[in-house]
């Protein structure tokens, strides 16, 4: 997958908003962030369920987010490290965990 193509991926997440942080593109709901994507190489961070974090990290290219809650953010060192299916469905997961933070309200209005 293409940074284009997976930026197009995450804009049709319900809610989804993009922006900047850090030199880096960002996708938020609600101004809370659930990717954040280096435009120079592709590398990006995500949300992940805890209990897969230990997981997720003895898999090549795959490492603790560093600036990033421990355990609950993982860093993938370029889209190619995923089966593109895996990636968007990591993508949609980091989605739902900020969702399911937000007020009952605001959950309702991204279900």
């Amino acid at each position: 997958m293409d940074i284009e193509t997976f930026r197009e991926h995450c804009l049709t997440l319900n809610g989804t908003t993009e922006g900047m942080k850090w030199g880096h593109l960002c996708f938020m709901v609600e101004e809370k962030m659930y990717v954040i994507i280096s435009l120079e190489d592709g590398s990006f961070s995500v949300k992940c369920d805890p209990e897969e974090f230990d997981g997720l990290v003895g898999r090549p290219g795959i490492q603790q987010a560093s600036h990033m809650a421990k355990r609950q953010w993982i860093r993938v060192d370029g889209l190619e490290v995923m089966p593109e299916d895996e990636l968007k469905r990591r993508v949609s997961d980091s989605r739902a965990f900020v969702v399911a933070k937000l007020s009952k309200k605001l959950q309702e209005k991204y279900k």
